[in-house]
């Protein structure tokens, strides 16, 4: 099937929705469970832990969250937190301060003002019209309030924009004034159908019947998934597997024996390493062993891996290569683990 296409369905009773781009799985949401990457809560400043350069804040319903590099807070103190990743069992929740209030076509930024338009909106008139937009719909805001009108309004109507920007904008300024109380969950997290929507931009369909994930193949793929082998270009493959301390990668080229099989197989395991851990949920430390390849190559696959990690949503940072030759490099956990979410 040719072009985009977001399939919304349910796996096990949950609600999961899919991005399709010419038949292949590009994206996934998945619905969470318990407090979710973008959730904003009221918490309680704990005692900081010097070791460690943060604090732990104490959540709702017992949970822990812990914030790094905190500036002039004092035990007890109530803060406005929000979410930034998913952790183990047991573990404190990445959170930070610069809150986002997320939608469609805006996102409303406390303490970081300005208005700003999109960068991926090239066209001068379609920017001085948003920018004007944007200018009008946060007249009377507080001053610390920014505002970020995001590439999809390059295609909406107006009102609607105004009505986004009003409806966040109101619901930012709810939840800053709500400081007052024990720990409490102000905003949840997007669901899996509300994130597809939010954040996947124009697609040229919507599928929401109740088979709509097997009938565009996302079902048989996301199946695919769970288990750790990639099959690449030319026969070579990718073997994905996350341990405790960290996501081992492996690239083997299979039966071409041709001098140039290893950068060959290299090279397309680095274009799809961002898919693939985006998809399988992975993050943290990983380690990756590429298929060998002469050491005057190696920049060829750090300028693959660049561009690949640069269009991807997940932050990453590309740390280089051992002294036994494998790369390394870190994901932020910004969703659920695939296998533990389907177990």
């Amino acid at each position: 099937m040719k072009g985009s296409l977001i399939a919304l369905g349910q796996i096990g009773g949950r609600a999961v929705a899919a991005l399709m781009v010419d038949g292949r799985i590009e994206d996934l949401a998945l619905d969470p469970d318990g407090i979710a990457p973008g959730a904003i809560l009221r918490g309680v400043v704990g005692r900081p832990v010097k070791g460690l350069g943060g604090v732990f804040i104490e959540l709702p319903d017992g949970e822990s969250g812990f914030l790094r590099a905190p500036k002039g807070l004092a035990p007890g103190q109530r803060i406005l937190v929000q979410v930034t990743g998913v952790t183990e069992p047991g573990k404190a929740l990445p959170l930070t301060q610069r809150l986002l209030f997320k939608s469609r076509y805006a996102i409303v930024t406390p303490e970081a003002p300005g208005l700003n338009v999109s960068r991926a909106i090239r066209d001068d008139g379609a920017r001085a019209d948003l920018s004007a937009l944007a200018d009008a719909a946060m007249q009377g805001a507080d001053p610390s309030l920014g505002l970020i009108l995001r590439s999809v309004c390059v295609a909406a109507d107006d009102a609607e924009i105004a009505e986004d920007i009003a409806q966040m904008r109101a619901l930012a300024e709810a939840v800053l004034a709500d400081l007052d109380g024990p720990p409490e969950l102000l905003v949840d997290a997007p669901g899996a159908h509300e994130l597809a929507w939010r954040d996947w931009g124009d697609v040229d369909a919507v599928e929401d019947s109740a088979d709509a994930l097997e009938m565009c193949g996302a079902l048989d793929q996301i199946e695919a998934l769970r288990q750790p082998c990639v099959a690449l270009d030319g026969g070579a493959t990718m073997m994905i597997e996350p341990t405790r301390a960290l996501i081992a990668v492996d690239v083997n080229t299979g039966a071409d024996t041709s001098p140039a099989a290893g950068l060959k197989a290299s090279i397309a395991a680095a274009r799809d390493l961002p898919r693939q851990l985006r998809l399988r949920g992975l993050g943290g430390m990983v380690l990756v062993d590429f298929a060998p390849c002469p050491k005057r190559d190696r920049h060829v696959l750090e300028q693959v891996l660049n561009k690949a990690f640069r269009a991807d949503a997940g932050e990453a940072s590309l740390a280089g290569w051992t002294p036994l030759g494998n790369f390394e490099l870190t994901r932020r956990r910004d969703r659920p683990i695939l296998r533990e979410w389907l177990a």
